[in-house]
């Protein structure tokens, strides 16, 4: 050991001689000083004092201090001694510790409770739709076809709808349909129900849009959407068919019209004769107006003899009859300069005959001019086998004056 580390020990000694005397003194003042209640025995003696002052002296000049709650005996008080007068041994003195206290663990913070949002509670009247069950949006009608429409709606109100409660029109194309139809069961909230309404394609082509809501039994009209107002609606196209091009004709009889035979009651007339031949004549008139505003360009003008109810007539040549065939035509006249077809009042008449040259009558019609075409239609099936020559016919009713009388488009053929 160096002379320094002596002077040191030393030094460190002479320190703790001083502060045991120092403790020592204290510890004898202190002991007098507690005076026992009458009758007991003294708190502390000067023995016990002197005890406790050699302990703290030894643990200031030990090297290595006692571990702390170590058990036995200290070095000043043997073992098994009796307790110090008075009653219970005295603790001893803790021994100064340099131990670290522990680090308390960290308190959880308990996570933030979430306050409850009230439910709000949904209005008396309120629908939602749900699907078109029937005729989605967009959906292509013929003009004039009736159909049904289907919606499903739901009650997402806090009131039940009853059979009282209405499906009405609103606005828009109204489509022919009802004012209101009554809903078909009642409904409870959350449920849903179908409501159909009749209606007919209009007759113009075009994109048409209706309308519809709901009203309560108390006449209160309510729709759909977050502002229980909304209509729902219903929209179609409307598109015209396309029809298939006609059958061709077995027997065209305007173009075979020059080879029929055509008579008046003036005699025989040539085929395309002057339209001023007052004998009466027949003339093809392809794409001339027609009383109803239309024209064609199948066109066999029949004028009868320019006198009152005279006639004109032509037999075609022979055809066989098959099963199915028809006669068709359109009867009229043709329009005048202006637009109108004057005051043209005849009978049109079709007739045949047989092998043995018999007359039979197929038809008769009374037309005036009135703006309109009339279509005729014979089916020729009864005489299916035979051979027949068709005879086209025109009379006049009275005055002939005005009577351009024509045949549109006649055939025969099958449909």
């Amino acid at each position: 050991m160096s002379t320094r580390q002596k002077w040191l020990w030393i030094g460190g000694g002479l320190a703790a001689v001083l502060l045991l005397c120092g403790l020592l003194a204290g510890a004898v003042f202190l002991g007098r000083r507690m005076t026992a209640a009458p009758g007991t025995p003294t708190g502390v003696s000067d023995a016990q004092v002197a005890t406790w002052a050699a302990a703290t002296l030894q643990a200031l000049l030990s090297p290595t201090p006692p571990a702390p709650g170590a058990g036995g005996p200290s070095a000043t008080t043997p073992a098994g001694s009796p307790p110090p007068a008075g009653g219970s041994p005295a603790a001893s003195p803790t021994p100064m510790s340099t131990a670290v206290p522990p680090t308390p663990a960290p308190t959880a913070t308990p996570a933030p409770t979430a306050t409850p949002v009230p439910t709000a509670t949904p209005p008396c009247l309120a629908a939602s739709f749900v699907k078109d069950v029937t005729v989605p949006d967009g959906t292509t009608f013929p003009p004039g076809e009736t159909f049904t429409k289907t919606w499903r709606l739901r009650n997402v109100g806090s009131c039940t709808w009853t059979t009282a409660f209405e499906v009405y029109f609103d606005h828009g194309d109204h489509m022919n349909g009802p004012a209101d139809v009554n809903l078909p069961h009642a409904v409870d909230p959350g449920e849903t129900v179908d409501v159909s309404v009749e209606l007919t394609a209009p007759a113009d082509e075009g994109t048409y849009k209706g309308y519809w809501k709901l009203r309560s039994d108390g006449g209160e009209g309510f729709g759909i959407g977050a502002d229980r107002n909304t209509a729902f609606w219903v929209e179609i196209k409307v598109v015209a068919p396309t029809l298939p091009p006609p059958p061709p004709p077995v027997y065209n009889l305007y173009e075979d019209a020059s080879s029929a035979q055509w008579v008046s009651g003036a005699g025989v007339l040539p085929f395309d004769g002057p339209d001023d031949d007052d004998r009466g004549f027949v003339k093809p008139q392809p794409g001339k107006l027609l009383e109803d505003g239309t024209t064609s360009s199948q066109i066999l003008e029949t004028h009868p003899q320019w006198v009152n109810d005279g006639a004109i007539s032509g037999l075609y040549p022979p055809i066989t009859v098959v099963d199915g065939y028809h006669f068709q035509a359109k009867i009229g006249f043709l329009a005048l300069g202006g637009g109108g077809c004057g005051v043209g009042d005849v009978i049109f008449q079709v007739n045949y005959r047989d092998e043995s040259d018999t007359l039979h009558p197929l038809g008769q019609w009374h037309k005036t001019c009135d703006g309109t075409l009339q279509f005729i239609d014979i089916d020729l099936s009864p005489l299916a086998g035979q051979s027949i020559r068709l005879v086209l016919a025109v009379m006049a009713n009275g005055s002939s004056a005005q009577d351009w009388a024509v045949w549109v488009e006649p055939k025969v053929l099958v449909p």
